[in-house]
């Protein structure tokens, strides 16, 4: 069976103020959905809510499908990566990931070298990550969602600090993946450099 996101009558609150009520929408293989509005509008809270690390005030997020265990919690069965790219300086670049392999339970995917590679980052391998640019950090992050296969890619402001190139490069990457049958729910304020992509605003208008 394909993969289904559906997510039904959510409520989803921070700090006492509600951010959406009822909200409702479902996702299939190979399908994106950008989540759009302005800051404070609750897009980071609907990510980590999906990714199971935040409890919703009301509703279901039921994933279907995604070739994981059917009673797997969601953190285990989906792909988060958030504002932090969660890389430790004085590790390198393939210590940092070979960690994230091991921490996602390894599995189908790339090797820390392979994976370093696919985001044009093979020669900072053996580089502490504290030496690295803003917009390599990032890449290595983003690399993470490379070493261990999950259908459901999570994304918060992906394309920060990336320049043209590297957006360009990431955006190839988003379309492998969602041809292989994956789904990205991605918070952006710019375009995501993909096709056929449906746009979720919260916030009001």
């Amino acid at each position: 069976m394909s993969a289904v996101l559906t997510v039904e009558k959510l409520t989803l609150a921070r700090g006492g103020r509600t951010l959406c009520a009822n909200l409702a929408f479902e996702l299939r293989a190979g399908a994106a959905l950008a989540l759009t509005g302005p800051n404070g509008a609750g897009k980071s809270t609907l990510l980590r809510a999906l990714a199971g690390l935040l409890e919703p005030v009301a509703g279901v997020i039921r994933l279907r499908g995604a070739g994981a265990d059917p009673d797997a919690p969601l953190s285990a069965q989906a792909h988060y990566v958030g504002h932090s790219d969660a890389i430790k300086g004085a590790l390198t670049a393939g210590e940092n990931l070979d960690f994230w392999r091991e921490a996602l339970g390894g599995g189908p995917g790339l090797s820390a070298r392979d994976a370093l590679a696919a985001m044009n980052l093979a020669h900072v391998r053996d580089t502490p990550t504290a030496w690295l640019s803003a917009g390599q950090k990032r890449r290595a992050a983003l690399a993470r969602l490379l070493v261990s296969r999950r259908t459901l890619w999570l994304l918060d402001e992906p394309t920060t600090a990336l320049d043209a190139g590297a957006q360009a490069l990431f955006a190839e990457r988003m379309a492998r993946h969602r041809a292989e049958g994956g789904m990205i729910v991605a918070a952006t304020h710019a375009p995501l450099g993909l096709h056929d992509v449906a746009e979720l605003r919260l916030g009001g208008a």
